[in-house]
């Protein structure tokens, strides 16, 4: 029997990528976002949804790939990470969101351990729909590299 788990599905450059349903708050467009002094480069700032304050991160740079100009398609996903053994609210810039989906978890393939164009420790694992590949985001890891502790600061600042 096999197990089935939903992600979000996004676009960044020309990759898929998948985070799991249960991490997502909600989608937003883009909107002015407040810049943090001395952040790391890949925290865009803050944003204020109804009343709540959430860092902003940019994927594009968080993964190293090449800065582009919002398009009306770039879209806010507010999420619930775990970070330090504790829930965090971010929201995570992406080039496009495309559905929710399910991925077979029984075909759940481990990051590739040759160089990739990111870290794989970023990397819970590679997706499968229908022929195309979705790179699953492994959150914690994501949120939990070397600039975290810059992330850390900057946002309690």
């Amino acid at each position: 029997m096999s197990s089935t788990s939903q992600y979000l599905t996004l676009g960044l450059d020309r990759e898929t990528f998948g985070i799991p349903i249960e991490h997502v708050h909600e989608i937003l467009d883009l909107r002015p976002i407040s810049a943090l002094p001395h952040a790391p480069e890949f925290l865009v700032g803050m944003i204020d949804v109804r009343g709540q304050s959430y860092p902003v991160v940019d994927l594009r740079t968080k993964l190293g790939l090449p800065g582009i100009d919002p398009t009306p398609a770039t879209r806010i996903i507010l999420l619930n990470v775990p970070v330090d053994e504790r829930q965090m609210g971010v929201g995570f810039i992406a080039d496009r969101v495309f559905e929710v989906t399910d991925l077979d978890g029984d075909r759940m393939e481990p990051p590739p351990e040759v160089g990739g164009r990111w870290r794989s420790s970023y990397i819970a694992g590679i997706g499968r729909k229908g022929e195309a590949f979705v790179v699953v985001f492994d959150l914690r890891q994501l949120m939990a590299s070397d600039d975290a502790a810059g992330f850390a600061s900057a946002i309690a600042a």
